[in-house]
């Protein structure tokens, strides 16, 4: 799918980007790989690293839908990741996290449109379902873009699906290279929000297999959600720092206990398949199938029970002190 193919990123400097660009180069042949962002000291870093012939750098906005349409000229298939991410950053900042989250949702579906972009696969995150934050607000708000954008297509050829899924171990801002910060600082202990409280958790190279594999397995309109295992916060610090002792904080503004990713609201949307799940859409497409059971691979999916949630705290697949260390080695984690 990607030998030969022109395939654009937004938000490409950022962690996901990073390891998308290095996982194709190494797989597969692409004609161009654009990397699509804001910030040129992160190009220059990245194209230190990353600057084989196929690849380009390009310098945009999301919120500037004349500059993507610009740099989606020829593409083939579109990865958007760009997005304002920081949870309490977002509760300060809501018009800023806005624009970019809804505005800029908007505008890659536009572009994508104008440049009959075959497929494209938008990030969301856990936090899209059920928010209680403005961000997952912002992000929920995208997923139902990018879903609809399946409509607004018409006569063009352009699909669109949403990959969602939780938090990544070690990237940029997560609370692993925060604890492993403190941990070199030589802090007496590490702050713990609340005891209670998990994560779904999944590495950077999962997810952009999961991300991969989903192009090859859409139809347009699903929202992909992978089967990970979950985490406990004191496990977690446990596992990186035995030595330290954990203090208890309080949540921070706009944080969730446990996170959802189907919540029991969409069951009766979810349907169950072998390594994940789909949330079909809400909406009937016009002129086009609306039946999922069967991706476009012919992976049979099944409906799951009425009132379903898939939740961090009652997940059957919890990883031990032992198992996180494990996944933080692969990681990358030392």
């Amino acid at each position: 799918m990607f030998n030969n193919s022109s395939i654009l990123i937004t938000g490409g400097t950022g962690s996901f980007g990073k390891k998308y660009t290095e996982t194709l180069l190494k797989n597969f042949n692409p004609k161009r790989l654009i990397v699509f962002s804001r910030d040129e000291l992160k190009q220059y870093e990245m194209q230190q690293e990353f600057n084989a012939p196929c690849m380009r750098y390009f310098i945009g906005d999301v919120r500037d839908k004349g500059r993507l349409t610009q740099a989606m000229q020829g593409v083939d298939y579109v990865i958007h990741a760009a997005a304002l991410k920081q949870v309490p950053a977002a509760e300060y900042n809501p018009m800023e996290c806005i624009k970019t989250n809804i505005n800029g949702a908007e505008n890659v579906i536009h572009a994508a449109l104008a440049n009959d972009i075959k497929k494209v696969i938008a990030l969301s995150t856990d936090k899209a379902a059920n928010p209680i934050n403005l961000y997952g607000a912002t992000k929920l708000a995208s997923d139902k873009l990018f879903v609809a954008a399946n409509n607004m297509a018409g006569g063009h050829p352009t699909r669109f699906a949403v990959v969602r899924y939780g938090n990544v171990v070690g990237s940029r801002g997560s609370v692993v290279p925060f604890f492993k910060k403190l941990q070199a600082q030589g802090c007496q202990h590490l702050p713990i929000t609340d005891p209670r409280m998990t994560r779904f958790w999944i590495t950077l190279q999962q997810g952009v297999d999961f991300v991969l594999k989903n192009f090859e397995r859409m139809q347009g309109g699903e929202i992909f959600v992978p089967k990970i295992p979950s985490v406990r916060i004191t496990d977690l610090a446990t596992a990186i720092a035995p030595e330290l002792e954990q203090e208890i904080i309080g949540i921070r503004p706009g944080e969730k206990l446990h996170e959802i990713m189907c919540p029991a609201d969409d069951s009766h949307l979810t349907l169950e398949f072998s390594d994940h799940y789909v949330i079909t859409p809400s909406i009937t497409f016009i002129g086009r199938t609306n039946s999922f059971e069967k991706n476009a691979l012919g992976e049979q999916g099944k409906a799951v029970d009425q009132g379903f949630e898939y939740n961090s705290g009652t997940n059957p697949n919890f990883l031990g002190i032992e198992e996180i260390k494990l996944f933080n080695q692969m990681a990358g984690i030392r």
